[in-house]
């Protein structure tokens, strides 16, 4: 039998056994653009419910383990590969729903029920992905039950068959065969169910390498700020690691707890053989980071201003872990909520008419619990969502349910040229349906290029990219490749007009290009080009892209 508290210490191994690995399944990616990489999504991901499952005791049952794991994947969930994993548990948590611990039938069907929500989700399944690691496992589940009613037994023939798919996966997507690697969302769908099979096995929690592990303690949530800034009484959340050091001046936890309390609250000083976990809301962040530098060095150091993040949060939501907006009453009938990266950009949407805009983009994604805390801050009965990155539409339309008293419309934009022409186009006086069409309709007659460079080694068509290079992407396909980002510029500008027969073309720069630089490029396409085509600049301040180009 699996109980709540070997379900709830598997979600902890498993987070921990995937941040491990992390940077492994990242590398994984063939495709060299710099994304928000599966291993980092899948990890931040399942690290959210790993968060969510410290603070359950050891006599949980498995039904409330599995749904307030669920709970906590959807809403934290990042990138496609993220999106995929929360429906999978949420297959999970159906299965165990009412029960005390879980036998091999309720596995088995737990494992059959998380592949038909993720499958469901996905307008075009593609094998060879993670759908055919979780697909393979839940029969071999499946075959196994019909003989045995031993989960671990049932376990081990699942996780088993997933490595033989994950194996597989080159053999039936020849790119992943060109680059001798398998599927990163199969392997690190395969890392995490590694995790719950060590404790399952052995009753062993995989410790995190650095150190950090997510302990079995009942965490306050910083994230309950006031209503109002005025209202927080304690203004700095202040998380750090204090590594032991055996010439400390101080050694008893104890006593840094009794003065963290007496400056503060939501105190939290959780101790291990070699580190020390703290965790304190006051208003002397200085004077808390002296106290704990008594005790050994201090890692991973993370100081929130929470008034500051209360006041600016109608201005836009950080990527990660979301701070909590107030709820806007739903008074107007339309609003829009958006997704993109650059100050430029994040202005330039609010003054055609954004109400919130989420900070993110590649290598940023932000999960489903930003977007929808974004939707709820709105005030408007229907609200739009553009996510303006392929890999961020999944998250989006995972908030649609969560929206209480809000129609949300999320929109499949691409890219940020797409959000801004489907904004554009957006007419007060039509009806929701009838605004989604035009919308998308404009969106999908944007053509977009962009300028970036290659985050790693890769080969594509046959072409090698080395890391570093600059490279042109048309319509999300690189078309070029070079080592001067204007002249890589002009080529992608080049090739989206001739194809396309465009009239105007917006240049969008970014935070590493000069103004200067962007009018030389435009003085060479109106030199190229003529009158033929009309050519505005925008100071986008976008990361990651030099350059985005529209064209309409």
């Amino acid at each position: 039998m699996i109980t709540g508290k070997m379900f709830r210490d598997g979600v902890i191994s498993a987070s921990n056994n995937i941040s491990n690995s992390r940077q492994a399944v990242d590398a994984l990616n063939i495709f060299p653009v710099p994304d928000g990489d599966t291993g980092t999504n899948m990890s931040m991901t399942i690290g959210a419910a790993a968060k969510e499952m410290a603070v359950l005791p050891d006599d949980c049952t498995i039904a409330e383990a599995s749904s307030r794991c669920a709970s906590a994947l959807l809403r934290g969930a990042r990138g496609n590969s993220g999106v995929i994993l929360s429906l999978i548990f949420r297959g999970f948590s159906k299965s165990f729903k009412g029960l005390e611990s879980a036998d091999g039938k309720a596995l088995s069907k737990a494992f059959s029920l998380g592949v038909e929500a993720a499958y469901k989700a996905v307008m075009k399944p593609t094998e060879g992905t993670i759908l055919t690691v979780i697909r393979m496992a839940a029969e071999a589940a499946s075959e196994t039950a019909e003989k045995s009613d031993d989960t671990l037994e049932i376990s081990t023939a699942a996780l088993s068959e997933a490595k033989k798919a994950l194996a597989k996966t080159p053999e039936q997507l020849p790119v992943l065969k060109k680059a001798g690697v398998v599927d990163a969302g199969g392997q690190g769908l395969v890392l995490i169910f590694e995790g719950f099979e060590s404790v399952f096995t052995n009753g062993a929690i995989v410790q995190p390498l650095d150190g950090s592990a997510v302990s079995v303690v009942s965490m306050p949530d910083k994230n309950k700020v006031g209503d109002a800034s005025d209202d927080i009484e304690f203004g700095y959340c202040s998380e750090f690691l204090i590594e032991k050091l055996n010439g400390a001046k101080e050694k008893d936890p104890l006593k840094l707890r009794a003065f963290l309390e007496s400056i503060g609250d939501c105190v939290v000083v959780v101790d291990d053989n070699d580190i020390t976990k703290v965790h304190v809301h006051s208003n002397e962040p200085g004077n808390v980071i002296q106290a704990a530098l008594k005790y050994g060095q201090l890692i991973n150091i993370k100081i929130d201003n929470m008034r500051y993040q209360h006041r600016n949060a109608q201005e836009g939501v950080k990527s990660g872990e979301a701070p909590v907006m107030p709820k806007a009453e739903p008074v107007n009938k339309y609003g829009f909520v958006t997704v993109c990266a650059g100050k430029g950009l994040a202005k330039l949407f609010k003054d055609i008419g954004a109400d919130i805009v989420v900070s993110g983009g590649q290598t940023m994604n932000p999960s489903t619990d930003d977007i929808l805390n974004a939707i709820m801050a709105t005030p408007a009965k229907t609200v739009f969502v553009l996510p303006n990155n392929k890999n961020i539409i999944m998250a989006a339309e995972q908030a649609i349910p969560l929206a209480e008293g809000r129609e949300v419309r999320a929109l499949q934009t691409k890219t940020v040229p797409q959000g801004i022409s489907a904004m554009l186009m957006f007419d007060e006086s039509a009806g929701a349906d009838e605004n989604q069409m035009a919308m998308m309709e404009a969106a999908e007659n944007v053509s977009t290029a962009q300028v970036t460079f290659a985050a790693r080694n890769s080969e594509i068509d046959g072409v090698p990219i080395k890391q570093g290079e600059i490279m042109g992407l048309c319509n999300g396909k690189i078309k070029f490749t070079g080592t001067d980002v204007e002249d890589v510029a002009l080529k992608t500008a080049s090739k989206i007009y001739k194809k396309y027969q465009t009239s105007i073309m917006t240049v969008i720069y970014g935070e590493d290009v000069s103004e200067a630089q962007a009018e030389a490029v435009k003085n060479r396409l109106s030199e190229k080009f003529g009158d033929d085509l009309e050519i505005s600049i925008v100071n986008g301040g976008q990361p990651i892209y030099y350059f985005i180009f529209s064209a309409e």
